[in-house]
């Protein structure tokens, strides 16, 4: 995948098992500190679009906060129901201390 690095915040900003919001050209992403590293996603449920960052992260899993729809962070897979259309997944990077993702 090639594009643009874009600044999404500083590393410590993002506890470990924990997800920021990032909004960039009108799209929503999810930008995730899990104890594998940094990952990120579309950051919309693809059941009823509701903000992933209002989810909870266990480990290597997102829970959608509006119906418990679960993924997995470093695939994008839909692992529970209601969900069961993939979440993209974006290219992250840290560098200096910051969080980068490709978009």
């Amino acid at each position: 995948m090639s594009g643009d690095w874009h600044p999404v915040c500083a590393a410590e900003e993002i506890d470990e098992e924990d997800v920021r919001r990032f909004d960039h050209g009108g799209r929503t992403y999810a930008v995730y500190n899990t104890a594998k590293g940094f990952y990120a996603t579309d950051g919309h449920c693809t059941h009823e679009k509701a903000h992933l960052a209002r989810g909870l992260v266990i480990g290597d899993i997102i829970e959608c906060p509006l119906h418990q729809g679960r993924f997995h962070i470093p695939t994008g897979k839909a692992k529970s129901a209601p969900v069961c259309v993939d979440l993209r997944c974006y290219p992250v990077k840290v560098e200096g201390g910051q969080v980068f993702i490709q978009l």
